[in-house]
């Protein structure tokens, strides 16, 4: 079944027919393969009896739609974020990639050889420094000049992005970018190293907490 749901207006369930018309009859059962517009919550959980984590619920508006969902009825919703499209396209860039692969070899390099004092080394971690910090606005001007992406700032996850951790179970583009999975695939949450642990993936790799993998490799990107 699709479902239009408006969750906390007390609107009736109308059923759309073959031809895309809305009808008025009264709605006492929801059927399979049918579409329906407006409803609202109370009758939705009337009707179908489902409760809790049997519901998957998407909505493109992280309070309006899913945070009281989420929070006081326990379903499970996704978040759709058609500006993750984008998002998606910049982080795959090779500018992007080679700048940030490029920033978190110097970050890992100034906190190893932070401790040598002399005059020399001085010169050189200050010269390490600044170019981290042009790398960090570079990438961040690759996605918006003025405030950067929607989902960090610099290292740190952006208001945005912790709400919509907080709120959706997952997230996506468009609904259809689930057309590319089977309907049987499991979504397994990303396990993301604390501060206090080494990351044990390649792809949490967090430089710093151990050696910095591939770093001659790195020298050639600049």
């Amino acid at each position: 079944e699709l479902f239009c749901l408006l969750p906390f207006l007390f609107r009736p369930f109308r059923k759309l027919d073959d031809k895309g018309s809305l009808q008025w009859d009264k709605i006492s059962q929801l059927e399979k393969g049918k579409i329906y517009k407006e409803g609202n919550l109370f009758d939705f959980l009337r009707l179908t009896g489902w409760r809790g984590s049997k519901v998957l619920y998407f909505g493109d508006h992280l309070y309006s739609d899913l945070a009281d969902l989420m929070l006081r009825h326990g379903w499970r919703t996704g978040a759709i974020v058609p500006e993750l499209e984008t998002e998606i396209r910049i982080i795959n860039t090779e500018q992007y990639m080679h700048s940030l692969t490029w920033q978190q070899a110097l970050t890992g390099l100034l906190e190893r050889m932070q401790m040598h004092q002399d005059a020399e080394s001085k010169q050189v971690l200050l010269e390490w420094m600044q170019e981290r910090q042009e790398i960090r606005s570079l990438t961040k001007n690759l996605f918006n000049p003025q405030f950067g992406s929607i989902f960090r700032t610099f290292h740190n996850p952006t208001y945005f992005s912790r709400r919509l951790v907080r709120f959706s179970d997952i997230y996506m583009a468009s609904i259809s970018c689930l057309l590319n999975y089977d309907v049987n695939f499991t979504f397994y949450p990303r396990r993301t190293p604390l501060q206090h642990e080494a990351p044990l993936w390649m792809d949490q790799l967090c430089t710093g907490c151990m050696k910095t993998p591939f770093l001659e490799e790195m020298v050639h990107i600049r």
